[in-house]
């Protein structure tokens, strides 16, 4: 056989001949790395010049604040969190350095994950304004940076990874929260790293999938179940899930979610590749092994965040511990778990009434959104009443314009079977169905508890955009255009389909954008006219 028969294919070759199993169960992300990071990079730059700015104003405990950043503060002193003087607010806000503290330790409604990450940003910059908002508006400026890697790998588009980033970086929901010391944020970044994780893994595993069928073929040792699979990313996905749960447990329906979805994940890929068992190899190499990665590993990291309640005296309900500390853990386990039946106690009897409740149908709509702060400044906006208010409400274009997608992204996966739309409903319907039974107990509940959700609102918007702009370049044989769907095509140009996707899905990026930048004023705290606040309260119920 003649040495040109070795010779790699052209790339016309490669367009022509039928994919390989590697290429069909996890085609490439087109483009070059440098784009793939440059892009995401810059609009995470502007992300985080959009949080940052400000970020000292209002001087002032700003709505919840009042528990998470003196509940942050405790934790760094004691290593749980402790009760605090009657006006610790003005105290604090005053004096950073004031005694603030009462007898006792303090009983919380939430775990500690969320309020230890604040107290990374009191430690470094003291227990100011900017520094109890430092590491909400770190973690969502990295949110960011992670919505475009994810949307980049999902649509294998750079362009709609970016418009991604740029959606959540101007979304007024996530804005807020990322600017104030409330534990939503971290809900959010946690899993969506999560998230992350588990399609990074998806990938991979599928090219692992390929690579090993590949050499159990050419040495004659196939197995009728399939090879087994490491899934490295999943412990990752694992920790960060956990560190969700950590900060609210609200987490736990993620991880039920995303745990279902793997294994479902895992099935189809096997019988995708032709195993001839692929639900008995999923449940004998990929169920179990998924469930201690998300998990046991969840819960480890979950327990691992009570260790300055577990290994120190004088927490709610931990009294005296022992002498011993590898004997603390094995003490405090009855005490902490008599301390999470009352946390649930709390939560389940939570009902009583607040001006900006609202029910999870009330959230995609923006019906009743919170007032985190309002004042109105004397003879600050140039004579007459003046207003000045931080509003948590989301960008309306992009949740209206997010309700609509989420229902092609529901007919898509119906008639298409589109994983990426599946992964992306259940995504949003984890964290908004699993409020549903508590509404219709009337606990109290607020849109921001909706901010877990943004991410997934705006995957629906750039796969739906992904599909109104279409393939670049259609090409013959099989492969895989930013949708995700086979193709079979001549090779040719972009269409005027393609220009009219494009020039619609610029037009919705400019309209929010300009939404954005319209409410931006009542986002900040910017002193303004009352009238001009007024004109930004588009209904009754948003006053």
């Amino acid at each position: 056989m003649a040495m040109t028969d070795f010779a790699p294919a052209t790339a016309s070759e490669r367009r022509s001949r039928p994919p390989t199993l590697r290429e069909w169960l996890a085609p490439p992300v087109p483009g070059g790395a440098l784009l793939g990071w440059l892009g995401p990079l810059l609009v995470t730059v502007f992300a985080g010049v959009l949080r940052f700015t400000g970020l000292a104003t209002p001087k002032a405990v700003v709505f919840d604040e009042t528990y998470y950043a003196k509940d942050a503060l405790a934790l760094l002193k004691y290593g749980w969190e402790h009760n605090t003087v009657k006006d610790a607010d003005k105290l604090l806000v005053a004096d950073p350095k004031a005694d603030i503290w009462a007898d006792g330790a303090s009983f919380v409604a939430h775990p500690p994950g969320g309020k230890w990450m604040i107290a990374i940003g009191e430690q470094l910059f003291g227990a100011t304004p900017f520094g109890w908002r430092f590491m909400p508006a770190l973690a969502g400026t990295l949110a960011v940076l992670i919505l475009c890697r994810v949307a980049r790998r999902m649509t294998g588009s750079t362009l709609l990874g970016c418009a991604a980033g740029l959606l959540l970086a101007v979304d007024g929901l996530a804005f807020v929260t990322s600017r104030t010391a409330l534990l939503d944020v971290f809900v959010m970044f946690w899993v969506l790293a999560g998230f992350a994780c588990i399609v990074a893994d998806r990938d991979r595993s599928r090219r692992q999938l390929a690579d090993r069928l590949d050499q159990d073929l050419e040495r004659g040792t196939v197995s009728s179940y399939g090879p087994f699979l490491a899934h490295s990313w999943r412990w990752a996905a694992g920790i960060c899930l956990g560190l969700a749960c950590a900060t609210k447990w609200t987490g736990i329906f993620y991880i039920a979610a995303f745990g279902l979805m793997v294994v479902l994940w895992d099935y189809g890929a096997r019988r995708a590749a032709a195993v001839p068992k692929p639900f008995t190899g999923t449940l004998l190499f990929e169920a179990v092994p998924a469930f201690v990665q998300l998990v046991v590993v969840a819960a480890i990291t979950y327990l691992v965040s009570w260790s300055g309640w577990i290994f120190r005296p004088g927490g709610w309900g931990r009294g005296e511990v022992s002498g011993n500390w590898l004997a603390r853990p094995f003490e405090a386990m009855p005490k902490l778990w008599k301390y999470h039946a009352e946390m649930l106690n709390f939560h389940t009897g939570l009902d009583s009434k607040h001006p900006y409740q609202s029910w999870p149908w009330d959230w995609p709509v923006l019906r009743r959104p919170v007032a985190f702060y309002y004042t109105e400044p004397k003879n600050a906006c140039g004579g007459g009443r003046c207003s000045s208010e931080i509003l948590g409400i989301g960008t309306p274009a992009l949740w209206w314009g997010g309700l609509l997608a989420l229902v092609v992204l529901a007919g898509l996966w119906l008639v298409l079977r589109d994983w990426r739309a599946g992964a992306i409903l259940l995504g949003f319907a984890a964290g908004w169905l699993s409020w549903f039974p508590s509404a219709f107990g009337h606990r109290t509940m607020f849109l921001f508890y909706a901010t877990p959700m943004i991410p997934f609102l705006v995957l629906a918007v750039v796969l739906v955009l992904g599909y109104l702009i279409g393939p670049a370049r259609q090409r013959s044989g099989a492969h895989l255009d930013v949708t995700g769907a086979a193709e079979q095509a001549p090779a040719v140009g972009p269409g005027a389909r393609r220009v009219a996707g494009a020039a619609l899905a610029g037009a919705f990026l400019l309209v929010v954008l300009v939404n954005f930048a319209y409410f931006y004023p009542i986002l900040t705290a910017d002193v303004l006219p009352y009238g001009s606040w007024h004109d930004r309260m588009w209904f009754s119920s948003w006053i």
